[in-house]
């Protein structure tokens, strides 16, 4: 099932840009025991395509046997190879169509729109179950095209059933700003994957703090 708006923000995890596959089999397992996630999504550059289908085949079980969603980054036609719930795709991309065309009108297609209003309107009136914006912070993951202001949630929220998903340097520490002005999703890796203790720590941290910031909004 796409995602959808509520009433309450979730964890939307991104794999690290490279693991052992069977070390974070186990990683992404206690992780999604140790609290609230909505969707995985496996981002791995510079593999070839028997990489992303084993990596699929091992962590696609995973996830469906917590009930969160597994999405592949950039490549559409792997997604549907391997039976995922769906694909995001960039500006580099495949475009919105030739995604949907690929896996098909049940699947998921997220969409990255930065911190372009044009773009996230394009894309959405397009049928796109998600805008991803970003990056809200410095990241190490990668080079940020552009940054993007918590306004943009905001706006975004009182302008459309869509929902959305901030990306890009975010923490336990600094994600409920993100939280306050609107974002349905929290798209997190290093927070996660390089926490000091390890990442079921970090994800129930994340359940934590998105109760209490959603507490205080409610109350606001």
């Amino acid at each position: 099932m796409p995602p959808s708006k509520a009433d309450r923000c979730r964890l939307y995890l991104i794999s690290p840009p490279a693991f052992v596959l069977d070390d974070f089999s186990c990683q992404l397992s206690a992780a999604l025991n140790a609290g609230d996630v909505a969707c995985v999504q496996l981002r791995l550059k510079g593999v070839d395509d028997d990489t992303i289908r084993a990596a699929s085949a091992q962590l696609i079980p995973i996830c469906h046997n917590h009930g969160v969603a597994f999405l592949i980054n950039d490549r559409p036609d792997l997604a549907a190879d391997v039976g995922a719930d769906g694909v995001h795709v960039g500006a580099n991309d495949a475009s919105y169509a030739e995604a949907r065309r690929l896996v098909g009108k049940k699947a998921i297609v997220g969409v990255s729109c930065y911190n372009s209003r044009h773009l996230a309107i394009i894309a959405g009136e397009d049928g796109a179950d998600y805008i991803a914006f970003g990056a809200f912070f410095p990241t190490s993951t990668k080079q940020p095209r552009v940054r993007a202001e918590p306004e943009l949630l905001t706006w975004w929220r009182n302008s459309t059933t869509v929902p959305c998903v901030a990306i890009g340097g975010i923490s336990v520490e600094n994600c409920g700003v993100l939280i306050r002005a609107g974002a349905d999703f929290l798209a997190v890796i290093s927070a996660i994957w390089s926490h000091p203790c390890n990442p079921e720590t970090a994800v129930a941290a994340f359940n934590k703090e998105i109760e209490t910031q959603s507490r205080t909004t409610i109350s606001a």
